[in-house]
């Protein structure tokens, strides 16, 4: 099962019986079936509160859920509402029992955030191996990444407990999102946090490439004086072409603009312009005006391969081409021989098809030798602060999915969340991802027609819908028989139940 979810109230302490069978990976591998009092200051399923430094509930234990072993979902902090009205914290589960393990040297400001909250936190500093991948994700509930690793549907299918997923970077391509929302794993990642990063460097590679600095550089390495003017140009009053008019892409023409540059920019859907750049109707017309043409576009069917020799033969004679986006966008044999014949004067490449696995001598492209071309290794978004803020950002919205099961931000995943619980003892929240088929929700609303719902809210993705409820003055039983019931629906993928 991934992300097993928390058990409702239990029969008697330390007495368990199998789980309910399901077509679908609900129930956790044990269930206890009546309900139990834990005892004051304990951790659920009767565990030793964990040691970790993170603070008690502030509810009263009374009724505290027994979870077993290391199954998971939810706690949340969240403002208060309505004046003296409290919010609740979300605590159905023992925190030291939830592992998450970190590759890619994740920064550590998610490093931090996630031990705070009392998570068994395992990192390592590069991608791993497929079959020791594959060995490690078994037994846990969060996997971080950056864009080396490859969390195929062979990976997923092993990971029995998984159910989050967070991309330390932009880029989503390397999960298999479809495979992991149909297993109710949800994925996020930073999509703005390195904006400033990208567009830092390519204000730079306008510099480097409209003074050949590259070049230059190379021969003074080799003691070689090539002191030359020709094809040497300042970037003031030039034209800046952008592909893309998103996050980076906007800052970038702010940039720009204050260096002097003329920007225009393509986008597929119409958006308002920042300064005094323009929109242009089609991309062959930026391609046809712009001594820079700089590419700032996710990786879809529409956009791969971009740019081949067609779109590189409408552009300027000795322009410059800036790839600081995906390595699909543009057709690299096609680039090389531009290069190489002078019709475009000089081009940065931060992106690849094919990128190394791990630092070291195996980089290979058709563009390594051509004159005045600038090729980095993905660092577009390699900077302390680029990846702090990452850090933040996607560490935080794991939490608030593992611990309150807000949705908002996934990448696969409907996104829902609800304002915080009410600070009530015998309060709970229903966490419920099922196929998105008719009648879910009517046989949803028989299951909890004679209970209280405070308030609820359901939305869909494709083939996986996902609905959140808050249901108040329900004793333990009823929360064992509303988790049950809804657990057994046919058309359940996950079902929490948050305390």
């Amino acid at each position: 099962m991934s992300f097993a979810p928390s058990s409702p109230p239990s029969v008697s302490q330390q007495q368990h019986i199998p789980s309910t069978p399901s077509t679908a990976r609900v129930m956790p591998t044990n269930v206890m079936n009546t309900p139990t009092t834990a005892p004051q200051g304990s951790a659920p399923n009767g565990a030793p509160a964990a040691s970790s430094g993170v603070a008690p509930s502030t509810t009263s234990t009374a009724n505290a859920p027994n979870t077993p072993g290391t199954e998971i979902r939810g706690r949340e902090r969240q403002g208060s509402f309505g004046g003296s009205t409290r919010a609740k914290v979300l605590k159905p589960f023992n925190t030291a029992n939830i592992k998450i393990l970190l590759l890619e040297n994740v920064n550590e400001t998610a490093v931090r955030a996630l031990r705070d909250q009392g998570y068994q936190v395992e990192t390592h500093a590069k991608a791993l191996a497929e079959d020791v991948l594959i060995e490690k994700i078994k037994d846990v509930h969060c996997v971080g990444i950056r864009s080396k690793t490859k969390l195929t549907k062979k990976i997923l299918d092993a990971a029995e407990k998984l159910g989050v997923i967070g991309c330390f970077c932009i880029g989503t391509n390397q999960v298999d999102l479809e495979h992991a929302a149909s297993k109710g794993i949800a994925v996020f990642n930073s999509p703005f946090s390195n904006s400033r990063s990208v567009a830092e460097l390519v204000i730079a590679e306008i510099v480097l490439l409209s003074r050949q600095l590259g070049d230059r550089n190379n021969e003074m390495h080799q003691g070689i004086w090539s002191k030359v003017s020709a094809n040497c140009f300042e970037i003031r009053g030039k034209t800046l072409g952008i592909v893309g008019y998103g996050h980076i892409g906007s800052q970038l023409s702010v940039l720009a603009e204050s260096m002097g540059m003329r920007v225009y920019f393509h986008d597929v859907v119409p958006l308002m312009p920042l300064g005094t750049s323009k929109q242009v109707g089609s991309l062959n017309e930026l391609l046809e005006i712009s001594d820079f043409v700089t590419l700032h576009v996710p990786e879809t069917e529409d956009t791969k391969n971009m740019i081949g020799e067609n779109e590189l033969n409408k552009m300027k004679q000795g322009s410059f081409l800036i790839n600081a986006s995906r390595g699909t966008i543009v057709q690299i044999p096609a680039l090389a021989k531009a290069l190489r014949s002078g019709h475009i004067g000089g081009a940065a490449v931060d992106v690849f098809l094919k990128e190394p696995a791990a630092n070291g001598k195996f980089f290979e492209s058709e563009l390594i030798g051509c004159p005045n071309t600038l090729l980095t290794p993905h660092i577009g978004g390699s900077t302390e602060e680029a990846q702090s803020m990452i850090g933040v950002e996607v560490s935080q919205a794991l939490i608030k999915f593992i611990n309150n099961g807000t949705s908002i931000g996934a990448v696969n995943f409907p996104e829902v969340d609800l304002r915080a619980i009410r600070d009530e003892e015998n309060s709970i929240r229903l966490c419920y991802t099922h196929a998105n088929v008719p009648g879910v929700l009517l046989r949803i609303t028989n299951i909890l027609a004679d209970h209280n719902v405070d308030k609820q809210f359901s939305d869909s993705k494709g083939k996986i819908a996902y609905l959140m409820a808050d249901i108040s003055d329900v004793t333990p039983e009823q929360i064992q028989d509303i988790y049950r019931r809804v657990s057994e629906t046919p058309t359940n993928i996950v079902t929490r139940v948050l305390y």
